[in-house]
């Protein structure tokens, strides 16, 4: 197989960055991108065409070597909620976050309610205003969640706790969400983004091959044996033993200096 020019990845990259999306808003912050979901709406052709997009840019993201992390974010003044009774299901949003090989923060400056909630559980991490709520209510418009919620939140928060929430409907706060685990940090109104944004730096300054694999043996191994997770674990060691990032990683930590990875 041919390899790609510098010339075409830089081609490539231009045409990335000039996309524009309707529905979504999108910007590179160093080596994160940031993308934020409005609320979501009853107007059907608004919401597959959100659906559309954010399939479209999660595409565009895999290619991107420039970018190690993705943020995903809800405007401030609205959270990522079906108002107060959940929306008909947006078919595949969650799933398009949930395919990305990079590590994913959820930064929840609102509400997390119906499908909001099934997005927010997509990502990898989650960091919450002190004032936001979460919850499933489908239940009470005769649905179900269908967009992931039945089966990653009993794998956050268990399934007793899940179940709980799913067939009530009932609304919990951010404090309870983080000590269910639901959520990895609640800060207070106004510093989502900027905690957010500082973990988000923090992760895209390590070897990006290395976080791509962490979090595919983390994922992957969850859903097969010990023993066959250790041998996974095993071979995707071995595979960073080869690359340019951990003879910079070691050099570096000879040196007392800070590496710079390249992600090869």
């Amino acid at each position: 197989m041919q390899q790609e020019t510098s010339v075409e990845r830089t081609w490539k990259w231009d045409i990335f960055m000039q996309s524009s999306y309707e529905t979504l808003g999108f910007e590179l912050r160093q080596h994160v991108a940031v993308v934020t979901v409005p609320g979501f709406t009853d107007d059907h052709l608004q919401s597959e065409r959100l659906a559309d997009e954010l399939a479209d840019l999660c595409a565009d993201i895999e290619m991107q070597e420039e970018i190690r992390v993705v943020m995903v974010t809800d405007r401030a003044d609205k959270g990522v909620a079906n108002n107060k009774q959940p929306v008909r299901n947006i078919p595949g949003l969650a799933v398009s976050v949930a395919g990305l090989d990079r590590p994913i923060i959820a930064a929840i400056n609102g509400d997390a309610i119906g499908q909001g909630l099934e997005l927010a559980m997509a990502c990898d991490i989650r960091i919450a205003s002190a004032t936001a709520r979460f919850g499933l209510p489908h239940i009470q418009a005769g649905i179900i969640p269908g967009d992931g919620g039945t089966q990653r939140l009993p794998r956050l928060v268990g399934k007793a706790k899940a179940l709980e929430m799913i067939l009530t409907g009932d609304l919990i706060d951010a404090p309870e969400a983080e000590r269910l685990h639901l959520v990895n940090k609640v800060v207070p109104a106004g510093d989502v983004m900027k905690a957010a944004l500082e973990m988000a730096h923090d992760m895209a300054a390590k070897a990006p091959v290395a976080l791509r694999f962490a979090k595919e043996g983390i994922y992957q191994g969850m859903d097969v044996t010990l023993s066959q997770g250790l041998r996974m674990e095993g071979d995707l060691y071995l595979l960073l033993y080869t690359t340019n990032d951990r003879v910079a990683g070691i050099e570096a930590f000879k040196n007392k200096t800070k590496p710079s990875f390249q992600g090869k």
